[in-house]
């Protein structure tokens, strides 16, 4: 295998607390690197440890990060700071050596948060399919979150929203970011559209307006 054709994207993970073992555990759902792999890319999963995840940021060269879902953020009642610790330092990472970023559900939140944007508790958004509406067309979606934005501020555009007014999708065009409260690993079998946008953002094709 030639290493350098290898198209490499990193992946966050969520953290879960076994009490019994006294132990943080970092795991992710299997369909998550499918997706990846779907859309043409070798998925490397990084520990919730800052540290770590910047070596091997500068170790590879990588196509891009990818903020996954789970865990809400410290500040809005969650329970892994080292998490949020991470996903803030990658994205400041990734903005500081223009690394195409795209997050989903948490991932969406931890972008709009890292953007001074207030999220809200909403209702109505947990295990359901919702339509969804605006520049990044029209569409039934999965949902599966209590948070999220009502507006948004500069450099974040809004992409979509659901009928009762949350986001559903953001983009940054200048930073190649891209933020979705859907999941598309959890779509099966995984939906083309959501592999032709990660396959522009990451090959750093974001349209103008």
């Amino acid at each position: 295998m030639n290493r350098s054709r290898i198209k490499t994207v990193l992946y966050t993970q969520r953290v879960e607390i076994a009490e019994s073992y006294g132990e943080r555990r970092d795991c992710a759902d299997q369909n998550i690197p499918g997706f990846l792999a779907a859309c043409g890319y070798l998925p490397v999963p990084v520990p919730n440890i800052w540290s770590i995840a910047k070596e091997m940021l500068m170790y590879w060269q990588v196509e891009g990060i990818v903020l996954t879902g789970g865990n809400s953020l410290a500040k809005y009642g969650g329970n892994a700071p080292e998490r949020d610790d991470l996903e803030m330092n990658m994205l400041d990472f990734a903005l500081k050596q223009e690394i195409p970023v795209y997050g989903f559900c948490r991932g969406m939140q931890v972008i709009a948060d890292y953007f001074g944007c207030r999220l809200e508790n909403v209702t109505g958004h947990v295990a359901v399919r919702h339509k969804v509406a605006g520049e990044a067309g029209s569409m039934e979606v999965n949902s599966f979150h209590n948070q999220a934005c009502f507006s948004v501020q500069p450099p974040l555009e809004v992409l979509a929203r659901a009928e009762d007014g949350v986001i559903e999708a953001v983009c940054c065009r200048e930073k190649h970011i891209l933020g979705t409260m859907w999941h598309p690993e959890r779509e099966n079998p995984f939906c083309d559209a959501d592999i032709q946008r990660i396959k522009k953002l990451f090959n750093r094709v974001m349209h103008d307006k």
